[in-house]
């Protein structure tokens, strides 16, 4: 019998979340290791070619250990050998659109991490805006929902439901605007808030942990408060 997938992680690691709501979704059992990225174990070291969360830990047909690395490849190596719901859409062309929006939420991420961290007023006003003009792109993008793709939760809303998770306690530190004039997004948001997967793919005390992340960078944005 082989051993469980194992998912090394961070506690606010959005990327890890993708992958334990893909593992979620897809029904399949997990054991979490969590790390301390500031002081990371010698073992995780000698197996994370970047230094970085995740990692999947599993085991090969021969009984031996094989490590993934990187949301995106962890998450289409369980779509390609997991059974439960598909979360690629069958159409090659569609599935190649759903590729390129993770990217985007990516991005999307890039410029989050500049809005929590920057001590800056001005970095964080820029911030502000290429996040809203990034979340407007989306918007045009959106369909009927309730999800990404309307009522098939897909890879997509993975990427996606780790973002907005941010945003739950950002905006009560200081409402960003970002989604004031975004039905769909704010639609969007509120229906992957609410799925069982993506709740469960952080601990309760996440929003602690957050704004504990905050205070240590010295976040412009809780100046704002």
């Amino acid at each position: 019998m082989s051993k469980p997938l194992t998912l090394v992680s961070h506690l606010l690691c959005p990327y890890v979340q993708r992958a334990a709501i893909a593992l979620a979704e897809k029904n399949v059992p997990f054991e979490r290791v969590v790390i301390d990225l500031a002081n990371k174990p010698d073992w995780f070291v000698a197996i994370s070619p970047l230094g970085k969360v995740p990692l999947l830990r599993l085991q090969r047909p021969d009984g031996s250990e094989a490590v993934l690395f990187e949301s995106n490849v962890i998450c289409e190596y369980l779509e390609e050998t997991q059974p439960g719901p598909r979360l690629h859409p069958e159409d090659p062309l569609t599935r190649a659109e759903h590729r390129a929006w993770m990217e985007f939420g990516s991005a999307i991420l890039g410029d989050l991490w500049g809005y929590e961290t920057t001590h800056d007023a001005e970095v964080f006003e820029q911030k502000r805006l290429a996040l809203a003009a990034k979340f407007e792109r989306v918007e045009a993008a959106l369909g009927t929902g309730p999800y990404f793709a309307g009522k098939d939760f897909s890879l997509v809303d993975a990427v996606f439901a780790p973002i907005f998770r941010y945003f739950e306690v950002f905006d009560e530190i200081s409402n960003s605007h970002i989604f004031d004039a975004l039905p769909k997004v704010n639609a969007w948001r509120k229906a992957l808030a609410a799925r069982p997967s993506v709740r469960s793919a952080v601990v309760p005390e996440y929003p602690q942990h957050l704004r504990e992340f905050l205070r240590k960078h010295e976040a412009h944005l809780l100046a704002l408060a």
